[in-house]
């Protein structure tokens, strides 16, 4: 079985986080970059379903050199190869063209992507590479079997669980349930040093949207504090000041 992984190189949640330019661009200086987590979920699960079916693993990721030592993290964790697109992310539908370029010069029965990711949580990467292949796209598994060359994809829906069949070639975007996230040994660490990276041009896409202006959420008020008797008071500061009444 042939396996691409698509990998998103973002933030660690613990990082702060600033603009420059008049809060028109994201500031990189002193934040530490990961593997996006549901991205780790997808790769743990390409590589369980790479060794059960003596398959292959490969890795792709949109992004600058500085993206590189994230890659060579997916390459220890246990994928075979790596390809870099060589260009920013600018968004979803930039990042989607790269991958589908690639892709179909590729025979990949089964592409993994994160259900999102968690610098913009856009969940739309998925659905747009399917759409630009002309192949199935489930997003937000839950759990993913492959036999005999058809998926078994269970997501949660409103009331309870859905239970859908595909056949190959997919392209599943995967949440917690799927896999538990994979940690490189030291083998792993050292494999991934000769592993191949290729790095790739990246194709021209027409920019559809832009980022013109970043905000950071407002500072949270002050509490304020109602005796426990005074219940009037507490439904009309819920009603004129939170307004969730």
């Amino acid at each position: 079985m042939n396996i691409l992984v698509c990998i998103s190189n973002v933030p660690d949640t613990t990082s702060k986080i600033t603009f420059t330019n008049d809060n028109t661009a994201f500031n990189p200086s002193g934040v530490q970059f990961i593997i996006n987590p549901y991205d780790e979920i997808a790769l743990s699960k390409a590589i369980d379903l790479a060794q059960g079916a003596g398959g292959k693993v490969t890795v792709i990721n949109v992004g600058e050199a500085g993206t590189e030592a994230t890659i060579r993290k997916a390459l220890a964790t246990g994928a075979d190869e790596a390809v870099r697109v060589d260009a920013a992310p600018r968004d979803a539908w930039f990042v989607a063209q790269q991958i589908a370029a690639h892709a179909e010069e590729n025979n990949y029965d089964l592409i993994l992507t994160g259900s999102e990711s968690i610098d913009y949580n856009g969940s739309q990467v998925t659905a747009l590479v399917g759409e630009l292949l002309g192949i199935p796209s489930v997003s937000t598994a839950k759990k993913l079997d492959i036999e005999s060359g058809t998926a078994v994809v269970e997501r949660e829906i409103e009331g309870g669980k859905e239970v859908l069949e595909a056949s190959l070639p997919l392209i599943v975007g995967t949440a917690e349930g799927v896999a538990e996230p994979k940690i490189p040994n030291m083998r792993g660490i050292m494999s991934a040093r000769t592993k191949p990276l290729q790095v790739v041009p990246a194709k021209e896409v027409a920019e559809l949207t832009k980022i013109v202006h970043y905000e950071t959420p407002a500072p949270r008020g002050a509490v304020t504090m109602v005796d426990a008797d005074d219940v009037g008071k507490l439904v009309d500061l819920l009603h004129t000041q939170a307004r969730v009444l």
